[in-house]
């Protein structure tokens, strides 16, 4: 049992570092600079947030009460979730200048306004995609998808797990890893995207990725 989670445990890694150095082809072989790697990044949080609902969905425990809280908390976190990427990719689409860097309009009112804004930004970032990005953002659902059924299904993280911490997890992922990659990407972008620094963008974000999955799942994973 303990030889079987260790390859599943490196085939889990392996997979999520094969995708984060995917842009790198993209970088080189059809020029993409730093705004495309961001905007590469941002569709990450789509998938996240699908993986994320499917892990609470997909979550155990003895008490029917707590099953009959995932209808609350998965419309909860769709909506909230949801909101928090409209808003950080309307960020992208402006700052970035993607699309133009227009500000997409919404005509919904109250909580609908977030998915609405949201389907306006994912329009506009898809539209300005740029050519094979499909085949990294395929690479991503896969990679987190090997992450879902290997750790999180057969590996037993969902018997450990609340609603509470699943619902936080994908915040505290993206906070750190957006932090790093602003970071980098900001004076990439403002110094004409160069080569050799978009290489080392993606780098940082591999590393930081690779280090905070690690984290995740040496603490979810039972012995």
């Amino acid at each position: 049992m303990t030889r079987f989670r260790r390859v599943r445990w490196t085939l889990s890694l392996a997979s999520l570092i094969a995708v984060n150095l995917a842009p790198l082809v993209g970088v080189i072989a059809f020029g993409w600079d730093a705004r495309f790697v961001v905007l590469l990044y941002w569709f990450e949080n789509l998938v996240i947030g699908g993986y994320a609902v499917l892990r609470i969905a997909f979550a155990r425990a003895p008490l029917g009460a707590f099953h009959l809280g995932k209808l609350f908390a998965i419309p909860f976190f769709a909506l909230h979730f949801g909101g928090f990427c409209a808003v950080h990719g309307l960020f992208v689409v402006t700052f970035f200048k993607i699309g133009g860097g227009g500000f997409p309009t919404t005509s919904s009112s109250g909580f609908l306004v977030f998915f609405e804004l949201l389907g306006a930004v994912l329009r506009t970032v898809w539209n300005s995609r740029p050519p094979g990005m499909e085949w990294p953002l395929l690479g991503l659902v896969v990679s987190h998808g090997v992450s879902f059924v290997q750790n999180y299904l057969l590996g037993g993280e969902r018997e450990a797990m609340t609603v509470g911490k699943l619902m936080a997890q994908p915040y505290k992922r993206i906070a750190v890893l957006h932090v790093a990659i602003l970071a980098g990407g900001v004076p990439v972008l403002l110094l004409d995207s160069p080569i050799g620094l978009v290489v080392v963008l993606v780098l940082l974000k591999t590393v930081m990725d690779v280090l905070l999955h690690t984290r995740e799942h040496r603490h979810s994973t039972p012995a």
